[in-house]
C-alpha cells in the first residue's frame, strides 16, 4: 500500500501526472503490438479521435508518443478483437471494452430524452419510424455505413451537413442501439448491433446504477491523471462538476481517493489511494494537440504553466502558432510548440513553424527536437524532414 500523500509540490504533482499517462516506461526499440496499444489505452482510459489528417489521425499520436513505432493498425485490430469499443467518452473516442457497462446510463438517458442532443433528439422525436427502420434494415444486413443508406439528393456542403440516414446512424449510435465496428478507408464508421461487436461476457455484465458507474469513472479518471481537482476528474469523462462532487466525497470517505493540497493550487486535489511517484519518468514527445495530457486547458496552466490553445479553427490570419500545433514536452517540460504537416507527395515531414516557449532557447532543445521529428517521419514512412516555415523565440 502506498503511503499517504498529503502535500505536494507542484514538481512533484507534474511527475505523478506524467506517471499516470504513460510517461513513466520507456519507448521500446522494437515495434510494438496490438496488446500493447490495448495495456496504453486501458491505462489512458480513452483516447480522444479526431477526423484532421494533416499530419496523420490524432488517435494515433499517443500511442506514438508513448510507445514510438507501433502498429498502424492496431486500433482497428483492438477494435475487432474486442478490446477497445467507440463512444462518447471524452469527445468521440476510443475506450477499454471493460468501460461499456459504465457509460450504459448515458445510453439509456439519450434513449429516453433525459439525456437530449442538440440534433439528434428532435430528429428521432420527428423521424421516429424513419429511425426504427435505419435500425431494423442494420439488425437485418448487417454492418453498414451513412452513405450505404444515404438519402442524399444533392451534394454535400461541409463536414456536419448529415443526411436523415446519417442523422439516424449517430441517434442510435448515441444510444447505443448502434455501435462502431471499425471505420472505412474513407474514416466513416461502419455501424452494427453491440450483439455483433461486443464480446459475450462483455454484454452479460450487469449494467451498474448511475452513482455506480460515475463513481468508477472519477476512479479511473483518478488513476489516469495522477493528481487532479474536482474539474479535472470530471471533465476527463465529460462529467458535470455539480453531478459528481458529492460522488467525489463518497469516494473519500470510502478510502478510493485522497485529498491532497499541491502548491500554488487554488483548488483541493485529489490522488487515487494508488498512486505512488514514479522511480523514473521517460517523459521526451510530441503530443496531439487531442492529447490526454493537454486536452483540459486549465489543468496545463496549473500543473504545467504552459497556455495552450487548438487553433485548427482560427482564421489563418488570426493564427499564432500554425494549424496544427504540437506541444513538445521534454524532460517533463513543454519546451516549444511545432507547426507539423505530413507531405505525402513529396514523402516529407514538413515543420512549418517552431516556437520555444518564454526562457527556452532554441540550441538547448534543437538536438532533442530533430531526433524525434525523425523517429515521426519515420514512423510515418516519410523519407526526410523538411523546414519550411519560421522559427520564433518567444
Amino acid at each position: 500500500m502506498p503511503a499517504r500523500i498529503e502535500k505536494l509540490s507542484v514538481h512533484e504533482a507534474r511527475k505523478l501526472a506524467l506517471a499516470a499517462q504513460g510517461f513513466d516506461s520507456p519507448r521500446t526499440k522494437t515495434k510494438s503490438t496490438t496488446a500493447d496499444v490495448v495495456a496504453l489505452i486501458k491505462k489512458l482510459g480513452v483516447i480522444q479521435i479526431d477526423s484532421v489528417n494533416v499530419l496523420v489521425r490524432s488517435q494515433e499520436l499517443p500511442l506514438f508518443s508513448r510507445l514510438g513505432d507501433h502498429d498502424r493498425d492496431a486500433i482497428p485490430k483492438a477494435t475487432a478483437q474486442g478490446k477497445i469499443f467507440e463512444y462518447w467518452g471524452h469527445e468521440a473516442a476510443h475506450l477499454p471494452v471493460e468501460l461499456h457497462p459504465m457509460f450504459r446510463f448515458k445510453m439509456h438517458a439519450a434513449r429516453s430524452g433525459k439525456l437530449k442532443h442538440w440534433g439528434l433528439t428532435s430528429f428521432y422525436t420527428e423521424n421516429r419510424a424513419f429511425v426504427q427502420r435505419t435500425l431494423k434494415h442494420v439488425v437485418n444486413h448487417g454492418p453498414t455505413t451513412a452513405r450505404e443508406l444515404s438519402t442524399r439528393t444533392s451534394k454535400k456542403s461541409s463536414w456536419w451537413d448529415w443526411d436523415e440516414a446519417k442523422t439516424a446512424l449517430e441517434y442510435l449510435f448515441l444510444t447505443g442501439e448502434l455501435m462502431a465496428r471499425g471505420r472505412g478507408t474513407d474514416f466513416a464508421r461502419i455501424y452494427d448491433t453491440p450483439e455483433r461487436v461486443l464480446p459475450k461476457k462483455i454484454l452479460q455484465m450487469p449494467t451498474p446504477s448511475e452513482t455506480e458507474a460515475r463513481k468508477e469513472l472519477l476512479a479511473r479518471s483518478a488513476r489516469a491523471q495522477g493528481v487532479a481537482t474536482l474539474r479535472d476528474l470530471a471533465d476527463y469523462y465529460r462529467q458535470k462538476p455539480a453531478v459528481v462532487k458529492p460522488l467525489v466525497g463518497e469516494l473519500v470517505e470510502q478510502g478510493v481517493l485522497q485529498e491532497v493540497s499541491v502548491e500554488g493550487w487554488r483548488e483541493r486535489a485529489f490522488v487515487h489511494r494508488s498512486a505512488k511517484p514514479p522511480k523514473r519518468l521517460h517523459a521526451t514527445a510530441l503530443l496531439s494537440p487531442f492529447d490526454s495530457l493537454v486536452w483540459c486547458r486549465p489543468r496545463n496552466e496549473r500543473l504545467f504553466d504552459f497556455h495552450y490553445r487548438i487553433e485548427i479553427y482560427t482564421p489563418k490570419e488570426k493564427r499564432k502558432f500554425g494549424y496544427y500545433v504540437l506541444p513538445f514536452l521534454l524532460d517533463g517540460r513543454f519546451v516549444a510548440r511545432v507547426d507539423l504537416k505530413a507531405d505525402r507527395t513529396s514523402s516529407r515531414l514538413l515543420v512549418q513553424n517552431v516556437a520555444t516557449e518564454r526562457g527556452i532557447k532554441r540550441s538547448a532543445i534543437d538536438d532533442a527536437l530533430k531526433v524525434e521529428l525523425r523517429r515521426m517521419a519515420t514512423w510515418l514512412g516519410l523519407s526526410d524532414v523538411a523546414n519550411v516555415g519560421r522559427r520564433d523565440a518567444r
